[in-house]
Parts: C-alpha cells; structure tokens; sequence
C-alpha cells in the first residue's frame, strides 16, 4: 500500500508540475499580445485540483512514511512554487524518504 501511494505521490508531483507550465504559457497569452483567457480558464482549474490531490497525497504519504514535520511542512510548501515539486520528489527519493535511497554510482577503481 505504501508503495502504490508513494507512486501517486510522484506521479501527482510531476502532473502539478506540468499543470504549472500549462498555467504559466495561459497567463503570458491573457496578460500577452493575445488577450485570450481560453490557456487560464483550461489550466487553472486543473492545476487547482492537482495542487490539492498533491497535498493530500504529501499528508498521506507523510504519515505513513513517518516524516518529521519539517519535511511535511517542505514538501507542502513546495506546491507554491513553480515545478517545486519535481524538485521535491527528487530530494525526498535521494535521501529516503520514499522508499529506500537510490544506489550511489560510484566509479571503477582500477585494481593492481
């Protein structure tokens, strides 16, 4: 179970990401030469329901996972920011904190 809600974490992580980009090219086209809404009035509300499905899985996985609430309290925060959350799922996934860490790759010692 926590596997397949650490995999919604990040699956909703990349999606709130993206979500950003869409928001973000709707604004430079109302605020831009354009004049159009249409870009805001599509992905403006499928970024607000990915901002809360990503706080909500950010909850979920927190308690399951067991994270201090410094590192609930960052990866909440990190919804505000543009593409934070790839950023988050990145450093959360390299120390831990979704499942175990990633292999370091070290490089060949030649030997002899």
């Amino acid at each position: 179970m926590h596997e397949k809600t650490t995999r919604l974490l990040v699956a909703a992580a990349i999606a709130e990401a993206c979500s950003w980009a869409g928001l973000l090219a709707g604004m430079a086209v109302k605020y831009g030469p354009p004049r159009n809404e249409l870009g805001v009035q599509v992905f403006g509300p499928i970024h607000g329901a990915l901002f809360v499905v990503y706080g909500l899985l950010v909850l979920v996985v927190a308690r399951q996972r067991r994270w201090s609430l410094w590192h609930t309290a960052v990866a909440l925060a990190c919804a505000v920011p543009p593409f934070a959350t790839v950023l988050f799922e990145r450093w959360a996934r390299r120390r831990g904190l979704l499942g175990a860490p990633a292999p370091v790759d070290r490089p060949l010692t030649p030997v002899g």
